[in-house]
């Protein structure tokens, strides 16, 4: 994700000559990509969560899962 973001940024640094518009709609279109990431991060540790306490997963699973997703966000 923030790799993304990155490139996203380096990207549009070459179009320096563009309106405010331009900026606003990027700085937004950002944002809700983000966004997007964030809560399918939060529906998947909202499963895990619910796997782990009706015993479908051991711990050793939950915490493998949980760290990969902890990887792919940024609030997590």
């Amino acid at each position: 994700m923030n790799k993304f973001l990155a490139v996203l940024i380096v990207a549009t640094l070459g179009l320096s000559g563009c309106s405010g518009e331009f900026w606003g709609g990027t700085a937004v279109g950002a944002l809700g990509t983000g966004a997007g990431y964030e809560i399918q991060a939060k529906r998947q540790m909202d499963k895990l969560e619910d796997e782990f306490k009706s015993g479908k997963i051991d711990r050793r699973e939950y915490d493998t899962r949980k760290r990969q997703i902890e990887r792919g966000s940024i609030i997590y």
